[in-house]
């Protein structure tokens, strides 16, 4: 599955930059309760939790700065590495913190004896973090796992709906209209293949345009029956989607919309800009007057919604509601 981010992604997410601070003023409140401390303990404490948001502030802040780099490393080699930059800003720190204190007459002992003590702290919590970082890790694999695992089974109860349904319309066509049955297959081709390569993130594009060739077939199979309409840019923006996330909302919309109504209704789908720089996309369509009794299981929903969320790490969603009489499906995807 390719939905693997960069390992240190998570790294500027504010609950892991809260989680940081905070388990640095721990860290600060320990030492300053510890035995066989001189002076207040509460200037102690400021004096710590001082150098240990310098350390862990600027380990973040390398980090940051050499993430491009940083991120082709395999993710142990690349806990390793952090922890290296730990241990160097910890030692820059150090003596900059005794400097301070030698010139505001609070060093007490050699100046040697209190970097080595601060590089003992900062590798006894760097190894915490590895073996925290080699857990995280590992359970996050397992997750991705059982997640795709279970977005193939969803695929795999969406497909033969779909494919009865598209060979149908497309042996209709072969005698009046062989040309248009060929569109069909291939069409029904490129899908599948799209289907096939398993859930992995793809250009919005790409995504839309997999998109108009199920809407292209459904047109066939409906006629004047399905109205619809595209809002799109001119110009789409540049970042990636999960593949087949777009399509089953368009299947669902179709499914529990469009083909129950006698007449046929109208179909709406539109591309803007979403919040904090991400987009929105947002499928609409018209609804029975009076809702049936068989209310589906909206297969595609479920396996769109869970596709953003594993996919995005859970920033994106897929929000699903009846407004003025049409179903109206929300996918926000963050940049």
């Amino acid at each position: 599955m390719n939905a693997s981010p960069d390992p240190l992604a998570a790294l500027w997410r504010p609950p892991a930059l809260l989680g940081v601070m905070l388990g640095g003023e721990a860290l600060a409140a320990i030492l300053a309760l510890a035995p066989a401390q001189n002076g207040g303990r509460l200037v102690q404490f400021g004096l710590a939790s001082l150098g240990i948001q310098w350390v862990a502030l600027g380990t973040l802040c390398a980090l940051y700065l050499l993430r491009n780099r940083l991120g082709r490393l395999p993710p142990m080699t690349l806990a390793w590495v952090c922890l290296g930059l730990l241990l160097a800003m910890s030692l820059l720190v150090a003596m900059a913190a005794w400097s301070v204190l030698v010139v505001g007459g609070l060093g007490d002992g050699s100046r040697q004896a209190f970097v080595l003590r601060m590089l003992a702290i900062a590798l006894v919590v760097g190894l915490i973090g590895l073996v925290s970082y080699q857990n995280y890790w590992h359970s996050r694999r397992l997750a991705v796992r059982a997640k795709h695992l279970e977005l193939e089974a969803l695929q795999a109860r969406i497909r033969p709906h779909f494919l009865f349904n598209t060979l149908n319309t497309g042996a209709a066509l072969v005698h009046a209209r062989p040309d248009e049955a060929e569109r069909v297959l291939l069409d029904l081709a490129d899908l599948f293949r799209s289907a096939l390569r398993g859930p992995q993130l793809i250009p919005l594009a790409e995504e839309l345009a997999l998109t108009r060739r199920y809407l292209e077939i459904e047109a066939l199979r409906f006629g004047p029956r399905l109205q619809l309409t595209w809002n799109v840019p001119a110009t789409l923006p540049e970042v990636q989607v999960p593949s087949l996330s777009i399509q089953p909302l368009a299947e669902n919309a179709i499914r529990h919309g469009i083909e129950r109504l006698p007449e046929g209704g109208r179909l709406d789908i539109s591309v803007h800009a979403g919040e904090r720089g991400g987009i929105e996309v947002v499928i609409a369509n018209d609804l029975p007057a009076v809702e049936s009794s068989h209310k589906g299981h909206a297969v595609g929903l479920a396996s769109a919604r869970e596709r953003v969320q594993a996919m995005t790490d859970g920033r994106g969603r897929i929000d699903a509601s009846v407004e003025d009489g049409r179903f109206v499906a929300r996918m926000r995807l963050p940049a």
